[in-house]
């Protein structure tokens, strides 16, 4: 892709805006939290909605009844609020039932929920296909319970017949081959898992919608799992036609880059990624497959097999605060957000240009002086000139007006030599070391003074 980079410090101020309006709203897997989330989000760039009724067969799974919370809470024998949805909505189980009585601490006791490893800390917890309710509290906050104290308890939510709601958009290429960009919009005030997600995939669709793209890209926005598979049954075919993608989620934390690989480990997605990594020196952690993760599962399960994976920042599972009240704004930044964003734009950019050539002067090496490819003074390549410019920008070497192309000579003479119609670009960066932005240029270049033809886009 050659279009212009993007003003990365505006997309930081957008990303934190987004994340401060977003944040406190109360999402789930259905219900007007989730509606007004994506109607929120399409004010920055426009996807489609759709909607699949209560009800509704996905598979093995079925659309449950839509969730509504206008208020809940334990209170004291005085009315004092000790448990408030409106202080943090993820304080009340996500999915609870509508209750209201007068309870005693040990039969309130079976419906709370704390972390004693982590006293501080609210945890979250939902009940999407079992009808009961329950809050969730501090361990601190749960110690100064009075346990003769009678509560009282409300949770005034509604669950009725109602829809799910996701969010798609389609991105158009030219070279057949399609990619899917997914994440989950269904958790409350959670904010690595998954508002950092929901916020990058959002910029993400907004700035490649102003690209020029080779491939195109099925952008997905959906609750986790249920909404996944909604989306699944009703685009099968077409998401079987899919050559692999991302899931992003957990991306704005303060820990080290991650990338969580595909089922299969060494799919074009996954090389796109090692590669970014590779070329920008980047340290980073990476981690297996592994069945216990977000809709990966889905888009990977026995009839699709598709390759999905996952570049993070702080992955799921593996930072304290996950599914955590501590997992907020205070512990992710924009700025890290917009981090992660380039990564996945410079992995996108690896598969726009993952092209195949066929050499058209395939027998010995194509003269490539008489096209302007070549040094006019032979025997200085590879010398070291102590007075020579040096244009690392260009990769070549300026000395008493001749060019010597130096590295991009390398490419040169790399990209023919691998033009057999079978080697994608991408296994000759990984073969030569050379970056694949350069080879990609080069390839361009050779095929415009017709040494090289483009015979198909990889997926390999």
């Amino acid at each position: 892709m050659i279009d212009p980079q993007p003003d990365w410090n505006a997309l930081t101020a957008q990303a934190g805006d987004l994340l401060r309006r977003l944040f406190p709203l109360c999402r789930s897997i259905t219900g007007d939290g989730l509606r007004a989330t994506l109607n929120l989000l399409r004010q920055t760039t426009d996807f489609s909605l759709t909607e699949i009724p209560s009800g509704a067969v996905c598979y093995d799974w079925i659309v449950p009844d839509e969730w509504n919370v206008r208020d809940a809470f334990i209170a004291d024998s005085k009315g004092r609020r000790i448990i408030d949805f409106k202080a943090n909505n993820i304080h009340l189980v996500n999915y609870s039932i509508p209750f209201e009585g007068t309870l005693t601490f040990d039969e309130l006791v079976p419906h709370l929920h704390t972390l004693p490893d982590l006293p501080n800390a609210i945890p979250y917890r939902t009940t999407y296909y079992d009808r009961t309710w329950g809050f969730c509290l501090t361990h601190e906050q749960f110690q100064k319970l009075d346990k003769k104290e009678k509560f009282h308890v409300l949770v005034d939510a509604t669950l009725a017949p109602g829809n799910l709601t996701y969010g798609d958009a389609l991105l158009p290429g030219k070279s057949g081959q399609e990619y899917l960009i997914s994440t989950y919009v269904c958790h409350p005030s959670l904010a690595n898992d998954n508002l950092s997600g929901v916020v990058l995939w959002t910029l993400m669709l907004s700035e490649l919608r102003h690209r020029t793209l080779w491939n195109s890209y099925r952008f997905i926005i959906a609750p986790e799992t249920i909404g996944a598979l909604a989306y699944i049954s009703r685009n099968e075919g077409a998401v079987r036609r899919l050559s692999g993608g991302y899931v992003a989620t957990t991306v704005a934390g303060p820990g080290r880059f991650g990338y969580k690989s595909t089922w299969r480990g060494d799919s074009v997605i996954d090389r796109a990624v090692r590669l970014t990594f590779k070329e920008l020196g980047l340290d980073f952690i990476e981690y297996p497959f592994d069945v216990n993760g977000s809709d990966e599962r889905q888009y990977s399960t026995p009839g699709l097999r598709l390759p999905v994976g996952t570049i993070c920042k702080d992955k799921y599972y593996e930072y304290p605060f996950y599914h955590t009240s501590l997992d907020n704004l205070d512990f992710i930044s924009a700025g890290n957000l917009v981090e992660t964003l380039k990564l996945y734009l410079l992995a996108i950019e690896k598969l726009e240009q993952n092209r195949t050539y066929r050499s058209l002067n395939p027998i010995g090496e194509p003269m490539l002086g008489k096209r302007g490819l070549y040094p006019q003074t032979g025997g200085a390549i590879k010398q070291k000139l102590a007075s020579a410019d040096i244009h690392a920008e260009r990769g070549y070497v300026v000395d008493a007006g001749n060019i010597l192309y130096g590295i991009e000579l390398d490419a040169i003479r790399w990209v023919l030599f691998y033009s057999d119609g079978q080697t994608p670009l991408m296994e000759v960066a990984e073969q030569t070391g050379l970056p694949m932005k350069q080879l990609h240029e080069v390839a361009e270049k050779l095929a415009a003074t017709g040494l090289l033809e483009e015979v198909r886009a990889s997926t390999c």
